[in-house]
């Protein structure tokens, strides 16, 4: 069978570190027939190489090349994409791992399309990530209509005869940026480049030793002598113009500038900062002229303007204004949806220093300047920033984003930016909006693996980006709207909580730690008039949440004698919350005064309590007549719901032999006034 990927790692002492590596790829859906895996052992001193020669023998496709130290991964991966059997080359760290059903997703997106490179949807918990890239997939696309510069790491699924064809290849030996050289050198011939952003393929994993890949400090002048190569890449393959200076824009921010930017330059020793700026400002008047510099939000055009004026106190001085903004987000509503969202209702602002005063501007003669009590001093005296051309540019997303293994999705969201008057020609800009967020499967994505997702608010505004956790402040009536949920199928437990001692707002899926039954106690519950009675629980869900079955837990009233009964019932969905139904009978239970509670999290889990209840002869359970009765409106919405269920049993059972033998004309009618008839 055809090798469709090749998965290149090269490898060099990295001790425990690489084992979750290994155990990502012996776990991949794709079958071993169809996949390599090549460790190329760069002169390994540790026990490294027996351990992966002993592994070759126990997986036939995996492979061990062993060469003489280079120091460096560029010869290493070379030598991988020169062995390579694969139609398609993947390239893996050490000390990173692949999701299970990785190559099989990108291989075959890159298959449909003919890619020449595929970009899979990576997390990181220690370095950032380009979630930008990652918000949709795109089955087609390049580096002129897609943000492709913005990923610029090589952990990517590469068309093996395209890298051949085109000569790209890594520099050899140690040096800085190599990444990003081999990456534009790819883009810029690639024709079909594909994007799988519904799906995490890659994780960045931080070594509890900090020797990350990446990790060493830079020595300035080696550092941007490397990143003179690549822009004289983009140079050669770009003409003056609005796209050759979006690609350099994006080298002016994030290589040169934000390396003069809090937090970092706030730590550099004086001689170092000194390096830095020697380093970096040749470059700056070498590649970025003007059109790169007009484009840039505010704060940055200020960088921009003291680098190019070699006003190395101005950089310091911007460093700890821009240092003190961070963002502030409220939630004023929390609401579950009838399908199972979260809909909520945020401000958020930029703000300044420790008291969060508000980021303000001048509003003089129709234009919008930064105020001088908020950026004072950052330029020349009497000399204001105009930041009305950037107004637009304010703008806020929500997103929720998995505190131990950081994924992160976007959640949709709208948000309008307004101007706030604070008197005096002072105003500041306030973005209001709403979003949804969600545990469960939405479009083009499944529901979220178990464990704590955070809400979190990014925040754009002056050229600046900040993200603040929601929760902390928030409108008085949102705690009682945060009710536990069972969503899904299979159901499972949402439980949305304010964290201590911060007060965040974090999604418990799944029960990772927090316990149903304890956000449920002490909460109503209410029971059912008619002749099957049931209890319902504070706890939201959905028509379309699975039912399941739980254990009711009987135990003597007064809590004197030891006997204590369970019985199997089943907690389902009715009309917005989860309901018990309770047993007409309870067989071998003694007559008299019984507690009756609940275990919604696994037997050995706190049972809930829920109620008394008399058992009388024969076992029968009668529940207690003081119990609140649920509103009419309730009653009246769960015995429709029944008749609903009643009726599709009896349209599928009578109804579906006849339905199969009408022509299709009259199957789509039959299944209309079917349609009609339940809802």
């Amino acid at each position: 069978m055809p090798v469709k990927v090749s998965v290149v790692i090269p490898v060099y002492n990295p001790g425990k570190y690489i084992d979750p590596c290994i155990e990502s790829l012996l776990k991949q859906s794709l079958p071993a027939a169809e996949f390599e895996v090549l460790f190329v052992n760069d002169g390994s001193t540790d026990d490294t190489p027996e351990r992966l020669e002993k592994l070759a023998v126990e997986h036939p496709h995996f492979r061990v090349i062993t060469i003489p130290n280079s120091g460096w991964p560029g010869k290493p991966r070379n030598i991988g994409v020169a062995e390579a059997k694969g139609e398609y080359v993947q390239f893996v760290d050490q000390d990173d791992h692949l999701a299970s059903d990785a190559l099989r997703r990108l291989y075959e997106m890159g298959h449909r399309n003919g890619s020449d490179i595929v970009i899979g949807k990576v997390a990181s918990n220690f370095r950032g990530v380009p979630h930008g890239v990652f918000k949709k997939n795109r089955e087609k696309c390049n580096l002129r209509d897609a943000p492709l510069y913005d990923s610029l790491t090589p952990h990517k699924m590469f068309r093996t005869e395209f890298l051949r064809e085109n000569g790209i290849a890594y520099p050899e030996g140690k040096r800085r940026l190599e990444d990003q050289l081999y990456m534009m050198q790819a883009y810029f011939p690639a024709e079909v480049v594909s994007i799988l952003g519904n799906y995490t393929c890659y994780y960045y994993s931080r070594r509890d030793d900090g020797k990350n890949a990446g990790s060493t400090r830079i020595v300035p002048a080696q550092y941007y002598g490397n990143l003179r190569e690549v822009l004289d890449v983009v140079m050669e393959n770009t003409e003056p113009g609005e796209f050759r200076d979006l690609l350099l824009r994006r080298f002016y921010r994030v290589e040169m500038l934000s390396r003069l930017s809090e937090p970092a330059v706030m730590k550099y020793q004086p001689e170092f900062f000194q390096e830095m700026c020697d380093a970096i400002r040749p470059l700056a008047i070498d590649f970025m002229g003007d059109g790169v510099h007009d484009g840039l939000g505010p704060l940055l055009r200020i960088r921009s303007t003291l680098l190019r004026r070699d006003d190395r106190e101005g950089l310091l001085r911007i460093a700890r204004f821009a240092g003190s903004v961070k963002a502030s987000a409220r939630l004023e509503e929390f609401a579950w949806q009838p399908d199972g969202r979260v809909a909520l209702t945020v401000t958020a602002r930029l703000v300044q220093g420790d008291d969060e005063e508000p980021v303000k501007l001048l509003r003089r003669d129709g234009r919008y300047f930064l105020h001088p009590d908020t950026g004072g001093g950052l330029l020349a005296q009497d000399e204001l920033l105009d930041v009305t051309d950037d107004i637009d540019g304010f703008s806020a997303e929500l997103s929720l984003r998995n505190r131990e293994t950081a994924v992160e999705w976007p959640c949709p969201a709208k948000f309008t930016a307004q101007t706030d008057d604070l008197g005096d020609g002072a105003c500041e800009i306030v973005l209001r909006g709403s979003g949804h967020v969600t545990s469960e499967a939405v479009k083009g994505r499944g529901r979220v693996s178990r464990g704590f997702w955070d809400v979190w608010v990014p925040l754009r505004g002056l050229g600046l980006v900040r993200k603040a956790r929601l929760g902390a402040d928030r409108a008085p009536e949102v705690d009682a709207a945060c009710l536990p949920a069972s969503l899904g199928s299979p159901a499972r437990g949402v439980i949305p909580y304010f964290t201590e001692p911060h007060g965040n707002l974090t999604l418990d899926v799944g029960r990772r730690s927090k316990k149903l039954a304890t956000y449920l106690d002490g909460r109503p519950v209410l029971r059912t008039a008619g002749r099957r009675p049931e209890l319902r629980l504070d706890l939201f869900t959905t028509s379309t949440t699975a039912a399941s079955d739980v254990q009711l837990v009987l135990s003597p009233a007064g809590g004197t004698g030891s006997a204590v009964h369970t019985v199997r019932t089943v907690l389902h969905p009715a009309v917005g919350r989860a309901h018990l139904r309770v047993p007409s009978r309870a067989p071998g239970v003694a007559a008299g005064a019984w507690k009756l509670s609940v275990r919604l999290d696994g037997e050995k889990s706190p049972a809930l309590s829920l109620c008394d209840v008399t058992v009388g002869g024969g076992g029968r359970i009668q529940l207690d007549p003081a119990l609140p009765e649920a509103a009419h409106t309730i009653t009246a919405g769960l015995v429709a719901q029944r008749r609903k269920a009643t009726l599709r049993r009896v349209l599928r059972t009578v109804g579906s032999p006849i339905v199969r033998r009408l022509p299709p004309q009259g199957r789509k009618r039959a299944r209309r006034l079917a349609g009609r008839l339940i809802g």
